[in-house]
């Protein structure tokens, strides 16, 4: 019999593989996952800008690498920049080949972020994809500014004191003529929503969460378990922008109805170790904050 699983991921992309068996990511990694079946989803002419980041770890030592597609790694700040060149230097040439910057959220959130609002502001057609796990993942799992409330890095042992970074609505700021979110627990979605991105001129945005089982402390078999919580409790919302149109993906329409419990996907993770139900309260505020403005938003109703 046919493994279904495999038909999900394989519906619609590449028979191909871009990302070979034995890379040097963690156990579990959703990042590695997520990369997977974004170039299953781009096809073989595409090239990958990655700056310093977990990605840059996992491909491997030189002069072997995993990954069968081009890869430019460049400085953590210059991801957006160096696409953006590359994208020029493509057209020039009258080639189609898809530039797509593959950042984790230290790099994007923080240090790439001026580059990125450049690249956007002078309408660089290409694929910007954040993959989050909410930390500094390659350089030890310190704090970012898209860790969230009340979790513990190493450099806020205590929990951080801070809400996470509202990088969406940031981006959302350029009027794009395509952005997204995603989950890596949820591969059909995150398959089409590539495609889309790669079918539209222009720049495009995605923002994907990407469990860590080390940075967020569960065990490496819970990955795709951790990451379909955060989606069902709407403490992570799924959405398309088409320039100021909002649509609300199913799981997160679901989510919006009946939520899961926000203390489940709490405890399971050793980051929220420890925290108080004022913490509890103020993380569950934030985020039936943002999903009354994303329901809004999406109703025409603000």
């Amino acid at each position: 019999m046919t493994d279904k699983r495999v038909q999900i991921v394989m519906s619609g992309t590449s028979a191909s593989e871009y990302i070979c068996k034995c890379t040097s990511a963690c156990a579990g990694c959703s990042s590695s996952l997520i990369l997977r079946h974004v170039l299953k989803a781009a096809g073989p002419d595409t090239v990958l800008v990655v700056p310093a980041c977990c990605t840059s770890v996992l491909q491997g030592v030189w002069p072997n690498t995993s990954f069968n597609i081009p890869v430019y790694n460049v400085a953590f700040a210059a991801a957006a920049a160096v696409a953006s060149g590359m994208a020029a230097a493509f057209e020039a040439v009258g080639k189609n080949t898809n530039v797509i910057a593959y950042a984790g959220d230290g790099g994007t959130v923080d240090i790439g972020i001026q580059a990125l609002s450049g690249a956007l502001e002078r309408d660089t057609n290409f694929l910007y994809i954040c993959y989050d796990n909410e930390a500094y993942g390659n350089t030890g799992m310190q704090r970012s500014g898209s860790t969230p409330l009340g979790a513990r890095t190493t450099t806020t042992p205590g929990g951080k004191t801070h809400a996470k970074k509202d990088l969406d609505r940031i981006i959302a700021a350029h009027h794009l003529p395509y952005m997204a979110t995603a989950c890596s627990a949820y591969p059909q979605d995150l398959v089409k929503k590539v495609q889309k991105a790669l079918s539209i001129r222009g720049p495009k945005f995605m923002h994907i969460l990407a469990p860590c089982p080390p940075g967020w402390r569960y065990d490496a078999s819970q990955t795709i378990e951790i990451g379909k919580m955060a989606v069902k409790t709407g403490i992570w919302a799924m959405y398309e922008r088409e320039y100021d149109t909002l649509t609300l993906s199913g799981p997160t329409k679901a989510a919006m109805i009946k939520p899961a419990p926000l203390e489940e996907y709490l405890k399971i993770q050793g980051r929220f170790s420890g925290m108080n139900d004022e913490k509890v309260k103020a993380i569950r505020g934030e985020m039936e904050r943002n999903l009354r403005l994303l329901k809004a938003e999406a109703e025409g109703t603000c």
